[in-house]
């Protein structure tokens, strides 16, 4: 095992911990594991049982995360550990995030940093599981990749305390924030085992107050998680408590893991939602999941030109000034950092 203290946790009666990290704020008894199964009580001290141990390494275009109108083009080192504070029944990466065993290769925060240098990268993503449960290991690798001039940034389920938030925000400089079934708290807990739904809601505020660029997604599982009433309650809350332009991203389900009766996300139902989020405000809408879809593209929020024209990763035409303005009417667009011209768009696995 790769253990290594916990940070963010208390000490209370009886060699118990408290666990301060994720929202669940877990009581662990001497011996006894948290929710996550990857943090571990031993004589009153807390433990991660997954520091430096990935169960997966690899490139991935920035798109993928994804990450709309943030360094676009760039191509990231993504690296995970086993474990999740979620159990979603229609989880993609329910191999890794699941797993009990604590299994993984050796992979430090300083070789992740040079194998993000040899493969051509520009940032690190903590990903693939909900980077929160291996929090001290992307704490260490994210502080190493600022000092090379990396960025970092966080694909989560946004399930982490604000103590987390304030602690990763020095060293975190953009997170894709995944909302499932329009932030319904009966989906979640249906379908999530997730007992409250508000602590997501004050981790982004904590984002925006640290000035963490924030994209948000959101999974429309039919005939589940699918209404329209609550996709909209979240664009409303999106564009009141974060900002307008706020790029949200509305991604198609398909059946895996133990949803398998449940059909894909019909177009129609992704094009009503889009059309549904777009009366409330929001300047950046974006279908997911369904390459070569007019609704990948980025507009104009003022007259409409075709700015950023994509395929799945791929951005196949740039049409923004230098300063990131719209050639048409010189509307400023949203864009945080610079077009990376990697000519790369797929992603690859090391391990």
């Amino acid at each position: 095992m790769s253990l290594r203290e916990a940070i963010l946790y208390e000490t209370i009666e009886s060699k118990k911990v408290k666990c301060n990290l994720c929202a669940r704020r877990c009581i662990i008894n001497d011996g006894g594991t948290g929710f996550c199964l990857v943090r571990k009580n031993e004589g009153g001290k807390l433990h991660s049982l997954v520091y430096a141990k990935a169960i997966s390494a690899g490139v991935d275009p920035i798109g993928k995360k994804p990450l709309s109108h943030f360094n676009p083009g760039a191509l990231v080192m993504s690296i995970a550990t086993i474990g999740c504070n979620f159990r979603c029944q229609f989880c993609d990466n329910w191999m890794i995030s699941q797993e009990k065993k604590i299994v993984g290769r050796h992979f430090p925060p300083e070789e992740v940093v040079k194998a993000a240098k040899d493969n051509g990268c520009q940032g690190i993503s903590y990903t693939y599981t909900e980077p929160t449960i291996f929090f001290e290991y992307a704490y260490d690798t994210a502080k190493l990749a600022h000092k090379v001039g990396f960025f970092n940034t966080f694909v989560t389920n946004g399930y982490m305390t604000t103590e987390a938030v304030e602690t990763i925000a020095p060293y975190l400089d953009a997170a894709t924030v995944d909302f499932k079934g329009g932030g319904d708290p009966d989906f979640y807990r249906d379908f999530s085992a997730v007992p409250t739904v508000e602590p997501i809601y004050a981790s982004l505020k904590e984002m925006k107050r640290k000035d963490i660029h924030i994209e948000i997604t959101n999974l429309i599982v039919p005939k589940k998680g699918d209404s329209l009433e609550r996709l909209k309650e979240l664009a409303a809350w999106i564009g009141h408590a974060l900002d307008k332009n706020t790029p949200f991203h509305l991604l198609r389900f398909h059946p895996g893991y133990q949803l398998t009766t449940i059909p894909s996300t019909s177009i129609e139902t992704l094009e009503k939602a889009y059309t549904a989020v777009k009366e409330t405000g929001l300047n950046y809408v974006y279908v997911g999941n369904v390459p070569g879809h007019p609704y990948e593209n980025t507009y104009c929020p003022n007259c409409n030109e075709l700015l950023i024209k994509r395929f799945s990763f791929e951005i196949t035409r740039w049409n923004l000034t230098k300063d990131m303005r719209c050639p048409a009417c010189g509307q400023e667009i949203p864009i945080e950092g610079k077009l990376h011209t990697s000519g790369y768009a797929y992603p690859y696995a090391l391990f």
